[in-house]
């Protein structure tokens, strides 16, 4: 079996290219201060996304460990440049194309030579991505606590309650939804029906992407087990990977303006989440951890509100990594505490 270190090798690799990169383009900027301040806010940048996507490893694992090897490679390659590329740079641009009406190239050049206008027009863009991602999540979230055949509980008294209300048919639906119309009623008239608009096409996303893997699960007769499982859980991971990735891209705006910058730095996090996925998967601490995945999936749940909350009050970026890695540390503590009890109930008998 792989070391800890050796399934983080490429992270590394990419670190240091990435940090030596944002250097010259400090050092090209301003000189050597201006190297030093780049290297800074980069190694800021990769920790911060590093803090908000551990959750996010946690759920690819889950998927992961279901598709067949073949869509594993596929994903932790193609979908690791799609999230790197897509959402790092390609998403920031499209959004300056799409709120100041101009074309990719011009948003590129925007970004090289005026970058606080690039920004400003990413920030005014805020709203409609925190309604969007925060639908998104809270229906992540509540599928996966809101289900009959889950069988493992960690906060018992909630999550039984919770299992036992999945007869509902659309009880999550309505749930996001009551929490949309919740935060619309706090916000400006001519702001309300942008988030709705937001938070229902990110609700709309996702059961779009339910119903591709529900067409491909019907399909399995004329689908080989491979393209049933693989295609429709790439699809999800990419649109989650999508979602988890709005707050960080936006939060990056907040250490600088620099579009290039913003990448690096949050390229190198991905390869670290990357890597963490690997791991995970392949060593399948999932099982040897029973309520890690839990821990996840409430960490994307209060995600998910903060992101709604965001269009109301400026949450930092800090406050969201602690609470996740506070919940998953937290059900860690619970795992490891499950293990040795049962350990000490083998020794008994």
């Amino acid at each position: 079996m792989k070391t800890t270190l050796r399934y983080f090798t490429w992270a590394f690799l990419v670190t240091g290219a990435g940090l030596v990169l944002a250097a010259w383009l400090g050092w090209r900027a301003t000189g050597t201060d201006g190297a030093l301040s780049f290297l800074m806010i980069g190694t800021v940048l990769a920790i911060l996304e590093i803090s908000l996507s551990f959750d996010n490893a946690i759920v690819n694992a889950n998927i992961l460990k279901t598709m067949d090897p073949v869509w594993q490679r596929r994903f932790l390659t193609w979908g690791i440049l799609i999230a790197v590329f897509g959402m790092r740079i390609v998403f920031p641009l499209l959004i300056v194309v799409v709120a100041a009406g101009v074309s990719p190239f011009e948003a590129l050049s925007l970004a090289a030579t005026r970058p606080d206008e690039y920004a400003r027009i990413i920030h005014d863009a805020h709203l409609s991505i925190a309604a969007f991602g925060g639908s998104f999540l809270m229906m992540v979230a509540l599928s996966y606590f809101v289900d009959e055949g889950k069988e493992v509980d960690w906060i018992r008294s909630l999550e039984c309650q919770l299992r036992r209300c999945a007869s509902i048919r659309g009880l999550e639906v309505a749930m996001v939804l009551a929490a949309m119309l919740f935060f619309a009623m706090f916000l400006v008239d001519d702001k309300k029906d942008e988030f709705l608009f937001a938070g229902c096409a990110g609700l709309l996303t996702f059961l779009l992407v339910e119903a591709v893997g529900q067409f491909l699960d019907q399909r399995q007769r004329t689908l080989s087990a491979t393209a049933k499982a693989g295609l429709s859980g790439f699809l999800y991971l990419e649109v989650l990977d999508a979602s988890f990735s709005f707050d960080g891209v936006i939060g990056a705006f907040a250490l600088t303006h620099n579009l290039f910058l913003i990448a690096i730095g949050l390229g190198i996090g991905a390869m670290y989440v990357r890597s963490m996925t690997l791991m995970l998967v392949e060593r399948g601490t999932l099982a040897e951890f029973r309520y890690l995945e839990h821990g996840a999936f409430y960490s994307i749940l209060v995600l998910s509100v903060i992101m709604f909350a965001q269009t109301l009050w400026q949450i930092p970026e800090a406050v969201t990594g602690l609470l996740g890695a506070g919940l998953i540390g937290l059900a860690l503590a619970s795992s490891v505490r499950h293990n040795r009890r049962e350990a000490r109930g083998a020794s008994g008998s």
